[in-house]
């Protein structure tokens, strides 16, 4: 899967979920108790919000 190799500073696209559509750049890497690898995403605009690893793809900017 492209997910494990996400990094900070990668820009990425959400698609799927509840941010479908929305994109930017991956910071603040973790995974969960339950093994789940969540992400916060930076917008451009400077929004951050957090999703699922599984929800994005990486893009070549």
């Amino acid at each position: 899967m492209d997910n494990l190799i996400l990094k900070d500073g990668d820009f990425c696209c959400v698609i799927t979920g509840t941010h479908k559509g929305k994109s930017g750049y991956v910071h603040d890497i973790h995974t969960s108790k339950t093994g789940q690898v969540t992400i916060t995403v930076l917008q451009e605009n400077g929004v951050r919000f957090k999703t699922l690893a599984k929800n994005v793809i990486v893009k070549n900017q």
